[in-house]
């Protein structure tokens, strides 16, 4: 069974989905920027018996990135499913944050998901398709954190990019935009979440949706 590679495993939606992957029975890569993330994340799968891979990585930084995925794929094979669920969350208004610190906080939030999916897209095709969700948000900008508004935007122009070039070759590309803070027992119960992604990965070709909204419709 082709196994899921998910970068940004921390707690909250990473490892919810990871649980939710690890629970239908398939393999799991896991990519962390720690660790002790990673640590973390094998062990609220290891209950489900599947096996797990890991590797340490900055999500910003291609080279470790893409290091890493070769690293999985090499012990797993080529992934039925690629989350990309990394993200720099941190509060700054226009103007608070140097160019360096907005460039940074883009290549988290955007580019790592551009290089991921670009990096496995054409193996995944070849094997036969597969699913990328990339972790949205912010459905309305805010001030208050400007960079994670940009980044966020982006994530829904690229999955609108990816959708269009792999499209085609059977890999269905949507994104989950999450609304507000995610917390268990509360609206945004990462594990309510996490079903939008297995949900999304098992979707028929006729029906792929692009974009979830949690909390409200879909694309």
């Amino acid at each position: 069974m082709a196994g899921a590679v998910i970068i940004g495993v921390g707690p909250g939606i990473g490892t919810s989905v990871a649980r939710r992957f690890a629970a239908a029975g398939l393999p799991l890569g896991l990519i962390a920027r720690t660790g002790a993330t990673l640590d973390a994340a094998r062990a609220a799968v290891a209950a489900a018996g599947v096996t797990v891979a890991g590797a340490t990585a900055d999500a910003g930084r291609d080279d470790q990135l893409t290091a890493a995925l070769d690293a999985l794929t090499g012990q797993l094979g080529v992934p039925g499913a690629l989350i990309y669920n990394a993200g720099l969350i941190q509060r700054d208004r226009p103007g608070e944050l140097s160019r360096e610190q907005h460039v940074t906080a883009y290549a988290v939030n955007v580019l790592g998901a551009m290089t991921a999916a670009v990096h496995l897209a054409p193996a995944m095709a070849e094997a036969g398709g597969g699913t990328i969700v990339i972790t949205g948000g912010m459905p309305e900008p805010d001030p208050e954190v400007t960079s994670l508004s940009l980044g966020k935007a982006g994530v829904r122009a690229l999955t609108k990019l990816l959708a269009s070039e792999y499209g085609p070759a059977g890999i269905h590309v949507a994104t989950v935009t999450v609304g507000g803070a995610v917390a268990p027992g509360g609206p945004y119960d990462p594990d309510q979440i996490a079903e939008h992604y297995w949900r999304l990965h098992t979707q028929p070709r006729q029906s792929w949706e692009r974009e979830v909204v949690v909390g409200g419709g879909s694309q």
